[in-house]
C-alpha cells in the first residue's frame, strides 16, 4: 500500500461522512489542536460530549 493509497483508506470515514457528522469531527480536531498547543493534559471527554449535544440540537 503506498503512503497515498494509505492516506485515502484512513481518510475515506471523514470524507464520506454527512455534513453534520463532518462538522462534529472539525470542531473535536480543532479543539484537541489547541489543547496540544498549549500542552493541556486534562480530560477532553466533556468538551466533546458539548459539542456533540450542541450538534444534535
Amino acid at each position: 500500500m503506498t503512503k497515498e493509497t494509505h492516506i485515502d483508506y484512513v481518510q475515506e470515514p471523514i470524507l464520506s461522512a454527512s455534513p453534520e457528522v463532518r462538522q462534529i469531527i472539525d470542531r473535536v480536531w480543532q479543539l484537541e489542536k489547541s489543547r496540544l498547543d498549549k500542552k493541556i493534559n486534562s480530560h477532553i471527554n466533556d468538551d466533546i460530549l458539548a459539542i456533540v449535544k450542541e450538534a444534535v440540537r
